[in-house]
């Protein structure tokens, strides 16, 4: 399958930019068609009443104010996705939409090949449970989270595949496919496997190895064992080590006291990332 449709999720934060330029640049090498969405969440009157609150007479002006903020915010986002578009001679579209983040980004997601978003800053007023969790588990499409410090022109030149043998990290490889074809190297890493049938085979991680490359993906497959730290502490350095500068993942969550919450790896993976991380559930 081919990458051809790219959704980026763009806002008036600070590391907005950064998105857009790598939603931009992988655009750009497959020859995609890219959309921008900007959400404008905002509270219900209600959110400004209750409480300490000091706005029990003034919710509906401080929502209508929001808004204005958001929409003024919003057009100069739209300008400078549309000069990227223009710059980079890429198809593009712009959409704004009013509701819930999660909920919006969800929908717009069913509908892209891979969505772009970003790794929530500790300032950033975000949650990765409303930008990365929910839509991962709802939208059914793979999502690739850009760190929120660094520049990520290019994205995917040297994969490396976090393979555990479970479902999530298969459906990921799979998704993960266009960009992998386009690799220049791709490594596999299975942590602290366990071999046999119900676990990484005989030789850990060698059978995604033989089928990528019948795919026409070689891959180099490789296997450590970690006692000290955590698999997702482990999968980081051995990031930095090799100098990836994409890892793919499946993205394992459950739901709990109805909160999407991701399993260990991933976790550890959407706190601590350096490099942007495919994700797929």
């Amino acid at each position: 399958m081919a990458l051809k449709d790219i959704l980026v999720q763009l806002d008036t934060g600070d590391r907005s930019n950064a998105k857009l330029a790598a939603a931009s640049g992988l655009a750009r090498r497959h020859g995609a068609h890219l959309t921008a969405l900007f959400v404008v969440d905002i509270p219900e009157s209600a959110f400004f009443y209750g409480g300490a609150m000091p706005y029990a007479s003034g919710g509906p002006d401080l929502v209508a104010q929001t808004r204005a903020d958001l929409l003024e915010g919003a057009q100069r986002v739209e300008a400078q996705f549309r000069e990227t578009v223009r710059r980079d001679g890429l198809e593009g579209e712009w959409r704004l939409a009013e509701g819930e983040t999660p909920a919006v980004l969800s929908l717009h997601a069913r509908y892209a090949d891979l969505t772009v978003v970003g790794q929530p800053g500790p300032d950033s007023g975000s949650r990765v449970e409303e930008i990365v969790v929910g839509p991962l588990m709802s939208a059914g499409r793979p999502m690739l989270v850009v760190p929120y410090a660094g520049s990520f022109a290019q994205i995917g030149d040297h994969a490396l595949i976090a393979w555990n043998a479970s479902k999530e990290a298969t459906r990921a490889v799979h998704d993960a496919l266009p960009l992998l074809e386009k690799a220049s190297k791709v490594t596999i890493l299975a942590i602290n496997p366990r071999r046999g049938v119900q676990g990484h085979g005989d030789v850990p991680a060698a059978d995604i190895a033989l089928h990528l490359a019948r795919h026409g993906v070689r891959a180099e497959a490789s296997h450590t064992v970690a006692t000290d730290i955590s698999d997702g502490d482990a999968l980081l350095s051995y990031a930095a080590d090799i100098g990836a500068d994409m890892i793919v993942a499946g993205g394992y969550g459950h739901s709990r006291a109805r909160e999407m919450v991701f399993g260990g790896v991933t976790r550890t993976l959407m706190q601590q990332m350096t490099v942007p991380v495919l994700l797929s559930h």
